[in-house]
């Protein structure tokens, strides 16, 4: 298993997992297997060119654009099973992180790693729980006729995507806490990355006097993905370069909404002097 820590600005990464030793499709558990027949049916419906499946697909593409890119990092971490932990512990299974040792310095790969893996814990188990609940509600929508029952299979999938975030959260811990991880500095990804300039700062953007910059760019996903043989990794670095450039355009606009209105406080002081 190899995982991948990809810098997308100075203060904020992106943790991938290569899965090298894939199952087979008789090895797959039942939850894999529902998982790649809906992927199956998802894609059979975006090449339909009109009808309410291209529809719900055009929303549900949209939607899954706005999930954080940091749970779509989680969730690409298997989940500890028995077997796993035993090949882990045993070192039949070795875990080796990849990472641009140019802007990760390697001292500081675990506590990426630690951050990475617990910052977001309690948001999805908060939601995974709100998703059970929420369920039981959408379920009587599936008496309509001729409606699918969108809400619901929403909630299943959100309910899904929260735990194998939290299992790969979990993942994470466990070989964290066994020192089960091998650093493995990426030339590789040290020569896609030689434009970076900063090194990545692996502590809260708030009381840092740092400008936060992008380190990546939409165009990069994909010489990113081809250098490393991963093609699926293009989508992942996509939408994390697009919710990152929209989160610090937000708070650009912020920062100069509130100089503004500091700028109009001291005017309307003296006119009411």
């Amino acid at each position: 298993m190899r995982l991948y820590l990809l810098p997308i600005s100075t203060r904020r990464t992106l943790i991938y997992c290569q899965r090298l030793n894939v199952t087979t499709t008789t090895q797959q558990s039942w939850i894999d297997k529902g998982t790649a027949k809906a992927a199956s049916i998802w894609a059979g419906w975006e090449k339909k060119e009109s009808g309410w499946q291209k529809k719900v697909v055009d929303y549900g593409n949209e939607a899954l654009k706005r999930i954080p890119y940091e749970e779509w990092g989680l969730k690409s971490i298997p989940p500890l099973s028995a077997r796993r932990k035993e090949d882990e512990l045993s070192g039949k299974e070795k875990v080796e992180v990849y990472f641009p040792k140019a802007l990760v310095p390697e001292r500081t790969v675990l506590d990426v790693l630690r951050k990475l893996g617990t910052e977001r814990k309690s948001i999805h188990k908060t939601r995974m729980i709100w998703s059970f609940i929420g369920m039981p509600i959408t379920a009587p929508v599936a008496l309509v006729p001729l409606i699918p029952n969108i809400p619901f299979f929403y909630l299943v999938f959100r309910a899904w995507s929260h735990w194998r975030a939290l299992s790969g959260s979990k993942h994470i811990e466990f070989l964290l806490e066994n020192n089960l991880i091998k650093h493995a500095p990426s030339q590789i990804l040290d020569e896609l990355y030689s434009s970076g300039k900063q090194h990545f700062d692996i502590g809260s953007s708030k009381g840092s006097k740092d400008i936060e910059e992008m380190v990546l760019h939409k165009s990069n996903g994909k010489r990113i993905a081809e250098a490393l043989k991963i093609p699926e990794l293009d989508v992942e670095l996509d939408r994390a370069v697009w919710q990152v450039e929209k989160a610090l355009k937000a708070e650009q606009e912020l920062k100069e909404e509130k100089k503004k209105m500091g700028s109009a406080n001291p005017e309307s002081k003296e006119k009411r002097m």
